[in-house]
């Protein structure tokens, strides 16, 4: 169930992938018609429209992401099968549709059915179109019907489920939105405490990759919040609007990377060159684009008490913007490039003060990480006693081989190579295998290739955290594995 679920998230971060162009169409569509020269330009007003047409969308999104994710080969078909569910269920159960099977009015319908176009409900037809097609696209008819055979039929068994399961939603639904709805306004009533609160599961959820479905609550219109989609169609309310995505500025430009200073200064003198690499290239990564994985996981394994701190700082970060009501959103994540295009927008509420924020927070981190590490000596990235460092010669490397290259084959060779390696995936930064037999699996050659950190999941799933190229490094090992 675990792997399943961590396998949906990785899923989910496909259509949200997207989000950043939305950031970039409507920030620039909001600069231009903020400044005096581009009041009610066309151009702002023509940015502002393509950046909305994804937000507004995320749910048809997440049912092509979801279903090709899931299903077995990553096959186009599973995506369009993805897309037929979501079309029947948002169809049969819109506003027009349940009025006309009731024989009412749209105004008596239930106010549940108005929102059936969520992301909720795209992952749910993303899921059954994934389990039909999985389950049916080798199917093989009889000569009569041979044209509908295989993936031809993983559209039409799909059509015919969400018939079944859009009677069962007809029903369930109501009850199922009053659900999510009065568990995001018990949230809200909550008010700073609950922003603190949610963003210290959120990073507590990161190891296990779950923090996706979380996110799904606050960020998009699940349960009626919608944080994201109402900052940046400024449809929200001043102050309050944003509040589940501001406090993590602090932390992601300014706390993680003081933390990554912290555990550079603390390393061993004859390894703090190497540490010094990893740390620079993972602190940046977390202030310019808010991609933190690569220095989070670099000690959430081998430091779980300093995480947890880092967690709970992070929930204090939301709780203490939210309280000032200092409010900007992001489109992928809490980095510079995200907090440049929100700044401009109405519903940014002194930003700028997440700044000063984000200074006090860079201290705070810097030193109690420092104090901590040095005082229970914990052994973050440099401080492994002497004799546990990693032997770089083991990376015997043919000459003229690329460095991503050597990359993946030293890792696909610490797995266990084609004996051992079952699949392989990625998700933003981590690749998501499986083996045989974990006892195969050479974590320290793995470690030589200077990777953040590994993750073993289950007996039989591994996650090795590349970073921001980790796509390419998974191409890479599907080269090796192919013979290629």
């Amino acid at each position: 169930m675990m792997n399943y679920l961590q396998r949906l998230g990785r899923s989910l971060m496909l259509p949200v992938a997207v989000l950043p162009a939305a950031g970039i169409l409507l920030g620039v569509g909001a600069w231009i018609g903020a400044t005096p020269w581009g009041e009610g330009s066309s151009i702002a007003a023509f940015l502002e429209t393509a950046g909305g047409s994804l937000i507004d969308n995320m749910g048809l999104l997440f049912a092509l992401g979801v279903a090709l994710g899931l299903s077995k080969d990553k096959d186009g078909s599973a995506a369009l099968s993805g897309l037929v569910a979501f079309l029947v269920i948002t169809n049969l159960l819109s506003l027009g549709s349940v009025a006309e099977l009731t024989n009412q009015a749209e105004e008596n319908v239930n106010a549940a059915f108005g929102v059936i176009e969520t992301q909720f409900i795209g992952i749910i037809s993303g899921v059954v179109a994934s389990i039909m097609y999985n389950r049916f696209s080798h199917v093989q008819l009889p000569d009569a019907f041979a044209f509908f055979s295989g993936k031809r039929l993983v559209p039409i068994v799909t059509a015919a489920f969400m018939l079944i399961l859009s009677g069962l939603l007809f029903f369930l639904w109501p009850f199922i939105y009053t659900g999510l709805v009065s568990f995001g306004t018990w949230i809200s009533r909550l008010d700073f405490i609950g922003a603190g609160l949610y963003g210290f599961f959120n990073r507590l959820l990161i190891p296990t990759g779950l923090h996706h479905a979380l996110n799904s609550v606050f960020w998009f219109d699940v349960a009626g919040i919608n944080d994201i989609g109402n900052f940046w169609n400024s449809t929200g309310e001043l102050g309050i609007t944003g509040r589940y995505m501001a406090g993590f500025f602090p932390i992601m430009m300014f706390g993680l990377p003081a933390a990554a200073l912290a555990i550079y200064h603390t390393a061993h003198e004859s390894k703090k060159k190497q540490i010094g690499s990893l740390m620079l290239a993972a602190g940046f990564a977390a202030f310019l684009t808010g991609v933190t994985e690569p220095l989070e996981f670099a000690f959430m394994f081998v430091a779980p008490f300093l995480y947890v701190v880092h967690a709970a700082l992070t929930g204090l970060s939301l709780a203490i913007a939210a309280f000032f009501q200092w409010t900007a959103g992001f489109s992928f994540s809490a980095g510079l490039l995200d907090f440049i295009l929100s700044f401009p927008l109405p519903l940014a509420n002194q930003p700028w003060m997440l700044l000063v924020q984000g200074l006090v927070f860079a201290v705070i981190y810097y030193f109690l990480f420092r104090f901590l590490i040095v005082k229970f000596n914990i052994t973050t990235p440099g401080r492994e006693p002497v004799g546990e460092s990693l032997d770089e010669s083991d990376n015997d490397l043919e000459e003229g081989t690329s460095k991503i290259g050597a990359m993946a084959a030293t890792i696909y060779e610490g797995l266990g190579g084609d004996d051992n390696v079952l699949s392989v995936d990625n998700c933003v930064t981590r690749l998501r295998l499986e083996v045989k037999d974990m006892n195969q699996v050479d974590q320290a050659k793995i470690k030589s290739t200077g990777v953040p950190g590994i993750n073993v999941v289950s007996d039989h799933n591994i996650q090795v955290v590349v970073g921001t190229q980790v796509q390419f490094v998974a191409d890479e090992i599907e080269k090796i594995r192919k013979g290629n």
